[in-house]
């Protein structure tokens, strides 16, 4: 199976199935000297971990991640890190009944299709599960753009047709994490929560909009022609389990909008730095960052695992029923907000490291 790997410089490799004996990362790029340790990590992990709030699967996983190499003594060595994570919840009973048969909107039958073999255990590797590698990376990445001043939030904006108001910002993560949907505006977090436990109690699913604000980040990110930095930014986010779209900036609004409604215009030039009137862009032109901040929304899908029998087929062919049962997430979106801030996080450092080879006096 190939397509594992993400990044050109700082690069991940992620490995593992969600019934397996665990999953991990193995990182290779990140610069020696960078202080990390396993309580970091956890952090960021426990804000994706199963079970966390009554809105979410109630698989019971610690994720308790273990570095086996790559750091001494607190400090990165410069060496290939590698990060390890136990399963310690799998009941792979729980899929005996889909064994030969095809769940709706799940990879069941492009797996069979592709590799002609598929693990039915929760999706062996396409079950969201191994997102928690990606988390465990990203806080390696996100403490090294930290270092330089960059910082990311991302939040729930949406979920159906609850939104929050137009231009609603948070101000910390502690704003976002106070509520279990992450979603940072009181009131519209308080309608989701109750949504989303109705909908739970009727077997059902929703989805929704994660939206991310990106500060700090220096103009000059991004490598033309195909490297563009909201093209990984893109690429990053639809690799996720889930997600049904990525807009930066103004987005597909920006679309019904004239030139002269959508194009910054510029105010000021200090150096290499520049200020814009407004910022359509989201903080990216001509694939480069501009010194604005980042920001963009990924569209979440209502998850495919339902508590409600539907039809199908099976492998022969013949007309089936996929009964509703296990353990799922009635809404993805709470859990999925740390994995959006790793994956960006990722391609900002993979990007940062990268923008250290432009010019002979960074090197």
């Amino acid at each position: 199976m190939a397509g594992n790997q993400f990044g050109k410089l700082f690069t991940v490799t992620t490995f593992g199935e969600s019934h397996g004996y665990g999953i991990g990362a193995i990182i290779d790029g990140c610069p020696a000297g960078l202080e990390i340790n396993e309580e970091e990590i956890q952090v960021e992990l426990d804000r994706r971990k199963p079970g966390q709030s009554k809105l979410v699967t109630q698989r019971k996983e610690g994720d308790i991640v273990s570095i086996q190499s790559g750091i001494f003594e607190g400090i990165t060595t410069g060496t290939p890190i590698s990060l390890f994570i136990k399963n310690e919840d799998q009941k792979s009973r729980d899929y005996d009944h889909i064994k030969n048969q095809y769940r709706p909107s799940h990879a069941d039958y492009t797996y069979d299709a592709k590799y002609g073999f598929r693990d039915y255990r929760g999706g062996g590797r396409s079950s969201a599960r191994e997102t928690a590698a990606r988390v465990a990376a990203g806080a390696i990445a996100k403490k090294i753009l930290k270092a330089k001043g960059i910082e990311i939030l991302a939040f729930v904006n949406s979920v159906k047709d609850i939104s929050i108001p137009n231009g609603y910002l948070p101000s910390s993560r502690e704003e976002i994490d106070a509520s279990p949907t992450r979603c940072p505006h009181k009131e519209t977090a308080e309608k989701i929560e109750q949504l989303i436990l109705k909908t739970r109690k009727e077997g059902n699913s929703v989805g929704g909009i994660i939206s991310t604000h990106i500060t700090g980040v220096p103009a000059g990110l991004g490598e033309p022609v195909f490297d563009r930095l909201h093209a990984d930014l893109g690429k990053a986010m639809l690799s996720i389990n889930a997600v049904q779209g990525f807009e930066y900036g103004s987005g597909f609004d920006g679309c019904r909008k004239t030139g002269l409604e959508n194009n910054d215009a510029f105010t000021e030039v200090s150096g290499t730095e520049a200020q814009t009137k407004t910022n359509n862009s989201g903080g990216i032109q001509g694939g480069i960052s501009n010194g604005q901040p980042i920001y963009f929304k990924v569209g979440f899908k209502p998850t495919a695992t339902l508590m409600i029998d539907q039809e199908s087929v099976d492998q022969t062919g013949e007309q089936v029923v996929v009964k509703g049962k296990g353990r799922h997430d009635p809404c993805v979106l709470p859990r999925a907000v740390p994995i959006v801030e790793a994956m960006a996080a990722l391609v900002l450092c993979d990007h940062f490291l990268r923008s250290r080879t432009n010019r002979m006096n960074q090197l």
